[in-house]
């Protein structure tokens, strides 16, 4: 029998299942899209900063099974839940789980892909449940913090990727690039084709490079778009 923190339906995927407990990070078409829209050639190391349910760490291992990645987040709540949910994937030997700031983390490597769905709630009043507020309000970790944090867990080659709604990505892309950051690739989403982009999902490098840009529609008048169905099959059980 389950734990009681983990006695929920969960939300299966084809080769996994992410079960929340308590944590602030439920499931988001955002990670989904994320985790599947990342690219990466053969990376020894992934990081995923602010794990939550360790969705994008899940998703890391299954799209590049010769990966270690490691997961940190600063609430007890989401590394027991992602603990839970590494242990119980086809890749538990692949995936650790740190509880613990980016900000004060000292892996023995650096990485050569980081993924990140970051907090976004600049200004507001914040959520009510305590760890839903830290997971999307950036008091507990701000953007010029998380970006040169970023900058330094990368190895010369590395790259991070992100999401974000369409205003805090510009601001988030502005303030990277005048760190020293280049903009490899850019995506951006709507949620239908008659509505307006709503989240940018953008990838940073340490190198120059072009910008590689893209674009993509969730919904179709008919359920989901063929470009939204073409990049999340391999995750979603009805696609």
């Amino acid at each position: 029998m389950k734990s009681g923190k983990f006695q929920t339906k969960g939300f299966k995927f084809k080769q996994f299942c992410i079960e929340g407990g308590e944590s602030g990070m439920p499931v988001s078409t955002d990670g989904v899209m994320l985790g599947a829209w990342m690219e990466s050639p053969s990376p020894a190391h992934i990081l995923d900063i602010g794990t939550g349910t360790g969705l994008l760490a899940l998703m890391c291992a299954q799209r590049f099974p010769d990966a270690k990645i490691t997961a940190v987040d600063i609430e007890t709540t989401a590394v027991e839940a992602a603990s839970h949910n590494f242990s119980h994937s086809p890749w538990h030997d692949r995936l650790s789980v740190k509880h613990t700031d980016v900000l004060s983390f000292s892996p023995p490597q650096r990485f050569q892909r980081i993924v990140c769905n970051p907090p976004y709630f600049n200004t507001g009043e914040q959520a009510k449940q305590s760890q839903r507020a830290t997971a999307r309000h950036t008091d507990s970790l701000r953007h010029d913090a998380l970006l040169k944090c970023c900058y330094q867990l990368l190895d010369a080659e590395g790259k991070a990727s992100f999401v974000l709604p369409i205003t805090e990505g510009e601001l988030f892309i502005e303030l990277a690039l005048t760190q020293g950051w280049a903009l490899s690739r850019l995506c951006r989403v709507q949620p239908s084709e008659k509505k307006p982009v709503h989240r940018l999902l953008f990838e940073l490098a340490k190198q120059p490079c072009d910008t590689q840009e893209s674009h993509l529609i969730i919904h179709s008048s008919d359920g989901y778009s063929d470009d939204f169905v073409r990049l999340t099959h391999e995750f979603y059980l009805k696609m």
